[in-house]
């Protein structure tokens, strides 16, 4: 699986759906919660009239990391919360997620950075834990 600047992630040998379920599972274990679902395949139905894969955007919040961020710098919640997605692909899925690092590059104060770290470490600890 192709990384970029922006994020990581793999596919995955599971149908959509169970991969959306296992991505859920393994972000909380690593504390994060899901605050926002949408499903882009209905959206663009329903606004655009056009057909598109199953693919569905995750917003993850890890509710101590996120305070940290904002206490930091208030105006970071533009950045927030983490971006995973999940979309069908031929003989699976794929899972990939925002790369908490390269987004806080936009920012030049310490304590980002010190926690997109902590943040990527444990979304990579998530990541690792789907089937290969």
């Amino acid at each position: 699986m192709q990384n970029n600047a922006y994020g990581f992630g793999k596919k995955i040998p599971l149908p959509y759906l169970e991969a959306i379920e296992q991505t859920k599972a393994a972000l909380k274990e690593q504390g994060f919660g899901i605050l926002t679902e949408i499903d882009m395949k209905k959206t663009l139905k329903e606004k655009r009239g056009v057909d598109f894969r199953p693919y569905t955007i995750l917003g993850a919040c890890n509710p101590p990391l996120a305070h940290q961020a904002i206490t930091a710098e208030l105006d970071v919640g533009l950045l927030l919360p983490c971006n995973v997605i999940v979309y069908e692909d031929e003989g699976g899925s794929v899972v990939k997620i925002m790369d908490p690092e390269a987004i806080m590059k936009m920012s030049d104060i310490p304590a980002l950075a010190d926690m997109a770290k902590n943040a990527k470490t444990l979304l990579q600890k998530a990541i690792d834990s789907l089937p290969d």
